[in-house]
């Protein structure tokens, strides 16, 4: 929210004036919302209508396990998994921050984010969404702040190699056939997805593993004036937000169903939005799949423990991007946290006069 205010993009977001999460049982038709209290304190937890429906508050303190949990835990072996809050409450928490099963996701990830929502109450965790698209709501208003301060911002012209020497980086050579030399007081900042740093600095130690994300959109027959959205459970969607006459899908962890052609995965999700928003049997609209098959890396034990720290093997380099070591998730925060680091590191770089 600091980074929306910084490049005015806060208007593009939109929710709910309080937090609510509601959901559907796509297995039993039972619906219901969680509802977090105002207070940091979680009393909210000993009211029934505010949690999930079968649960009780002790349930939900298991969750502080994870703030204690070792590296090597998921978040499954924090939890008791035949508790219905685990199949109602904790994987598709999981699943949807971690874009990791519960029973492979990293519990050290999840935990923060507790502490961050939940544990701040309500007014941390209310449901934001873009009016539009991520694009006109993070990257275009900050692309005008730039261009307003004077920063020149180039597109499709890939670095290809980066030059140095035995302690900083010199050269910085892009496809377009041009080099960039770096002067003894320059300093770079490398925000590229995890794969590509790998490629452009040997040696270094990065998650190599991905997980997919399946979105479907489809065309509906009316609109509607709000923005709304609704967890799924018991199926294959994990969330459906309505936008005007477009109904959205978004399917974490998705490796599976990101393997199978994608009119089958229309007709899968497209049941599930027709169930969701009680469509009876309207045959499958106007719609578009789109795979992400490398959308966050793997954020199991094994793949955190791969993630770099800020500062390269050349002085003057930091590196960005959600796959680095932030403490948080693979996330829009969590690449706002690693640009955040970067910063400082070249701040202190610069204190010291290197």
């Amino acid at each position: 929210m600091a980074y929306l205010d910084a490049i005015g993009g806060r208007n593009e977001l939109t929710g709910q004036k309080r937090a609510a999460f509601p959901f559907l049982d796509l297995e039993s038709g039972e619906r219901w919302a969680v509802r977090p209290g105002k207070s940091r304190l979680p009393l909210w937890l000993l009211c029934r209508h505010m949690r999930v429906p079968g649960t009780t508050a002790f349930d939900y303190l298991g969750g502080l396990k994870m703030a204690m949990a070792e590296p090597e835990a998921t978040v499954a072996d924090c939890l008791d998994t035949s508790r219905p809050i685990f199949r109602k409450f904790w994987q598709p928490l999981a699943v949807s921050v971690l874009n990791t099963a519960a029973d492979e996701g990293a519990a050290s990830l999840l935990w923060p984010v507790l502490k961050q929502t939940f544990g701040q109450g309500a007014a941390a965790c209310r449901p934001l969404m873009a009016r539009q698209g991520l694009s006109e709501t993070f990257v275009d208003p900050a692309i005008s702040w730039l261009a307003a301060r004077g920063a020149e911002v180039h597109f499709n012209d890939r670095l290809k190699s980066i030059e140095g020497d035995a302690s900083r980086a010199t050269t910085l050579n892009f496809a377009t056939d041009h080099a960039v030399p770096l002067t003894a007081g320059d300093a770079v900042i490398l925000a590229v997805p995890a794969d590509i740093a790998g490629g452009l600095l040997p040696g270094l130690i990065y998650p190599d593993q991905s997980r997919a994300i399946v979105n479907g959109h489809f065309l509906l027959d009316h609109a509607d004036q709000d923005i709304s959205f609704l967890g799924l459970v018991g199926g294959v969607s994990h969330w459906l937000f309505v936008r005007g006459d477009i109904a959205s899908v978004t399917v974490s962890a998705a490796d599976t169903l990101a393997a199978e052609p994608a009119e089958t995965i229309a007709q899968t999700l497209w049941a599930e939005v027709a169930l969701a928003l009680e469509l009876g049997n309207k045959p499958l609209p106007v719609h578009r799949i789109v795979k992400e098959k490398r959308a966050t890396f793997a954020q199991t034990p094994a793949q955190v423990a791969r993630r770099p720290a800020t500062e390269s093997a050349w002085e003057n380099l930091m590196l960005a991007g959600d796959w680095t070591a932030t403490g948080l998730p693979a996330t829009i925060e969590g690449a706002m946290a690693s640009g955040h680091k970067a910063a400082r590191a070249i701040e202190f770089l610069t204190q010291r006069g290197r």
